[in-house]
Order: C-alpha cells, then structure tokens, then sequence
C-alpha cells in the first residue's frame, strides 16, 4: 500500500492538473499544515486536566503540544490573561501526512453513527477544520486511563485558493465527505 505522500505525487497530482487546468504542477494545492487544538475550560479549575490532555494529544500525533494561554480576562469565565486554557500541536509534512492517513482510515470510522464529515466546513480560503467529540477514537489512547472524554478540533491547511480545489484534494486524499 503506497503512503499518501506517493499517492499525492503519483495520482492526485495529475488529476488535479487536469481536472482544473493547471498550467504548473506547482499551481496544484497541497497540504500545508495540520493544527490540532484541545480547549479545556475546565483547566482553570483543576490544572492536572492540563497535563492529562497534553500527554494524550503527545502520544496521538507523536510531537509534544504547546500549552494555549488566555489572550484577554473574561470575568464571566473566571478567566485571566495568561492563563492556560488548552493545548495545541502544529504537525508538518511526514508527521501530517501519516497523522492525516490514520485520521481517515482508522480514527473517524470508528466514531458511533459515523455517516462522513461535513462538507462546508471550508472558511473560503481553502482550509478545512473538523471537530472531533472525544479522543477516544484514536486508538493509541488507553481507555482505562482516560478521566474525561475531551473533544479537539483538526485544521487542515492548504495552498488552493478556493472551497472547490481543497474540497477536491482533500476528497482524492480519502476524506470521507458526507453526500
């Protein structure tokens, strides 16, 4: 089974020349960057949900997260400027393609009731950005382990300049968009 990096290079590539006319093969979008984001609200009160989620997120993308702080105080969260509120991964190149291929093939069929991912969750720019409910559909994550359910959101960023063309590259890649 050939890797996704060599299926981008030897099948999507070429179709996405023809299929909207590119004149280069640089002109072809491509994935940038992939962004995972665990918010955790609950932090301010209890900061060992902190440590619990960035070791889980560590051990799903196989980079260690950055801890996410307050950018401003909102007195009805009972939050402050500077506190920590979450954690987030940036994944690049090898690590986001072989994170995006477990992404598809395993982690999202196994959620309950799984009938695909929204497709207009574009921001016109296309990048892609999907919510997942809990980390429990990774299969790295040891359910025994695990205090609270905790749910993330997945940014896939690419060079297309529009909806369509990432629609279209994400769709070859595998992504499985609801019809």
């Amino acid at each position: 089974m050939a890797t996704l990096k060599e299926r981008y290079k030897t099948e999507i590539v070429p179709a996405l020349l023809k299929r909207f006319d590119y004149r280069n093969v640089m002109q072809v979008p491509r994935l940038v960057k992939i962004v995972i984001n665990v918010g955790l609200g609950e932090a301010i009160q209890n900061i060992k949900i902190l440590d619990a989620s960035m070791s889980e997120l560590a051990i799903i993308t196989g980079q260690r997260p950055i801890v996410t702080k307050a950018r401003k105080s909102i007195a009805q969260f009972k939050v402050r400027e500077g506190m920590p509120i979450g954690c987030m991964v940036t994944l690049r190149r090898d690590r986001m393609h072989f994170f995006l291929d477990r992404l598809i093939n395993i982690a999202l069929p196994r959620v309950r009731d799984f009938k695909g991912v929204s497709p207009d969750a574009f921001d016109g720019r296309g990048n892609y950005t999907l919510g997942v409910r809990e980390q429990l559909i990774f299969p790295e994550v040891d359910y025994d382990k695990v205090e609270k359910a905790k749910g993330m959101n997945i940014s896939i960023i690419t060079t297309a300049r529009t909806d369509e063309e990432a629609r279209e590259l994400l769709r070859m890649i595998g992504m499985p968009f609801r019809t």
